[in-house]
């Protein structure tokens, strides 16, 4: 999985969020607060037609505003959440302010909507120094996101109880529509630059994204090529000039008139006040919410970047693990090799025993040889037992390998689902893996197994285990007499259980449990693959074993067509 490329909010896609806000929660009730991580604030919002959360984020690459769907119940208890829950209880949500081309976000609260505002929320929008304060009446700092103290900026240090500082005012000038060409461009060419540095270096709410928005013109002669970044002013021909300002012209009458549309890109980025929709399905996507959109775009690219992360590191833990085990059982190799020289010293004691009159040094070096013997061969059972354990262990390392790389290639899956299975995975590692005294949970306790479940078209449950206790758990535990087992034969995988005890399966039942058993092994880059079918009244666990090791008496074997169980993934969607 490639990393996502994330676009910053900048005073555009800003001006787009609040405006469609603006409609939906103005005014509103306040009623909840939480913060899910150290960089982002959750706000529930009670409207007549609901509840509506909002996502505040003051992270350094991903600072923004953004309506999300209503998240789990977590973060409740941070310091930052209760003082907000709070100081804002009862309060409704009566304006949303946002000034000229300034990044920051004023919630005024009052009583009731058409009084006063008693409290004030800022969200302050801008890269590596994004925060999030709230206010009294008095506009004093009751609760922040992050302090800046004095040794970190001696122009605007914040902290609670300090009076509120708004930043610096913008240096660079506000663009007008009112502007003429000439004089624009006259602006732009004052200093040899590159085009994006000037339009930032003159005119004020210019991001990288923007920039790269406003010159996606097509080049206007042969010879001429087209506009970037990076092209130098004096290089810019005169047509590209006017072709250039009738853009700019253009996003600034959508930023007066607050007409958007939202339309994602193929690079991973997106824009709001381009060309109108151009197909039927952005068109029918234009009546959804825009700053919902944008917050599942986010969600999704961050979810990513957690994935991605989180997926290495579990390697690197699996990789650490597999070169501990492969060392281990190395030397326990070079030990039940050694117990072959056993025989040697029984037949040089013998040797020395069997002379006509041995000298009392000589039985008692015989017996020492003996004694080794002995040792040795008495060590083979334990060695061999020190073989099987490291052997099970690699093939647990084997099998969470399988369920780390089906979990980072399931795109049809949701992605909070896959962060937390994976999340659950690393734990049943560390658990599995390392000894009980150095032991350190990297998570919460775990509860009851939440393995993927599918329906078939005959409405019959499959089950899908996506590591070694949800095999377990669903083959062995919440198995009942009637339902059916499949896994790859000889393969390591996902157990995968079809409630047949619920109602009599169809041949479609049985090929699409079978598929996939096959696409979530090893085996699912062949076209066929023999997957094994059974009973669950025929399997039994394995004693001394990892979780989710079984056995069968009898079985049937079905061939299955990985890619085929790929398709029905991306055309359904899972209960899980």
């Amino acid at each position: 999985m490639a990393k996502s490329t994330l676009q910053v909010m900048d005073l555009t896609s800003l001006r787009a969020v609040l405006g469609d806000l603006r409609t939906q929660i103005i005014p509103s009730r306040f009623e909840k607060a939480q913060q899910p991580n150290q960089h982002s604030l959750q706000l529930g919002f009670r409207t007549l037609t609901g509840m509506i959360w909002l996502e505040l984020s003051w992270q350094a690459d991903a600072a923004r505003l953004v309506r999300i769907p209503p998240p789990c119940r977590e973060g409740s208890g941070s310091t930052l959440a209760q003082q907000v829950q709070h100081g804002l209880r009862q309060l409704a949500l009566v304006q949303l302010e946002q000034q000229d081309f300034e990044r920051v976000v004023l919630f005024h609260f009052a009583p009731r909507p058409g009084e006063t505002s008693v409290r004030t929320l800022v969200l302050e929008l801008m890269g590596r120094h994004s925060n999030v304060l709230l206010l009294d009446e008095q506009q004093r700092i009751t609760a922040i996101a992050r302090q800046v103290r004095q040794h970190q900026s001696r122009v605007r240090p914040l902290s609670s109880g300090d009076p509120y500082i708004p930043p610096p005012s913008l240096q660079n000038l506000p663009p007008s529509l009112e502007e003429p060409f000439d004089q624009w461009q006259r602006r732009l060419t004052l200093v040899p630059l590159g085009l994006g540095q000037a339009l930032r270096d003159t005119y004020q709410g210019i991001s990288p994204s923007l920039t790269r928005q406003l010159i996606n013109i097509p080049s206007t002669d042969e010879g001429t090529p087209a506009l970037s970044a990076s092209t130098p002013i004096a290089e810019i021909s005169q047509k590209q000039w006017l072709l250039l300002h009738a853009r700019w012209t253009r996003w600034l009458n959508k930023l007066s008139c607050g007409d958007f549309n939202l339309h994602l890109d193929e690079a991973g980025g997106y824009r709001v006040w381009n060309e109108p929709p151009d197909s039927a399905s952005e068109s029918a996507s234009e009546s959804e919410s825009l700053s919902l959109r944008l917050g599942l775009y986010y969600r999704n690219h961050l979810n990513q970047r957690k994935l991605l992360r989180e997926s290495l590191e579990l390697q690197q833990l699996l990789e650490q693990s597999r070169q501990k085990e492969q060392a281990q059982r190395l030397e326990q190799v070079e030990r039940l090799d050694a117990t072959a020289g056993a025989d040697d010293l029984q037949h040089q004691a013998d040797a020395i025993l069997c002379q006509a009159a041995p000298e009392r040094e000589s039985i008692e070096r015989a017996q020492k040889l003996y004694q080794r013997a002995r040792r040795l061969r008495r060590s083979i059972p334990s060695i061999e037992e020190r073989l099987d354990h490291h052997d099970q262990r690699l093939a647990l390392i084997d099998g969470s390998e399988n369920f780390l790389t089906d979990l980072m290639q399931a795109d049809w899956d949701d992605s909070d689902d896959r962060i937390r299975q994976l999340r659950e995975l690393r734990v049943e590692l560390e658990d599995l893996l390392t000894p009980r005294r150095r032991r350190r949970r990297s998570g919460p306790p775990q509860g009851q197994p939440q393995p993927l479940e599918l329906l078939t078209q005959d409405g019959l449950l499959i089950q899908i285990g996506r590591n070694h206790r949800q095999n377990e758990w669903i083959s062995l535990r919440q198995a009942r007499a009637g339902d059916l087992w499949f896994h790859a034969q000889e393969c390591p995988g996902s157990h995968v259980v079809l409630k047949a005890s619920a109602a009599a399966a169809s041949e479609q039942d049985l090929q699409l449990a079978a598929d996939l058993a096959a696409w979530f092994s090893r085996a699912k880059g062949n076209r066929l693959v023999p997957v094994v079918m059974t009973g669950v009244e025929h399997l039994q666990r394995i004693p001394g074993t990892a979780p989710g090791t079984v056995r069968h008496r009898q079985a049937q074997l079905v061939w299955a067509e990985p890619d085929r169980a790929c398709r029905n993934l991306e055309a359904r969607n899972p209960l899980a």
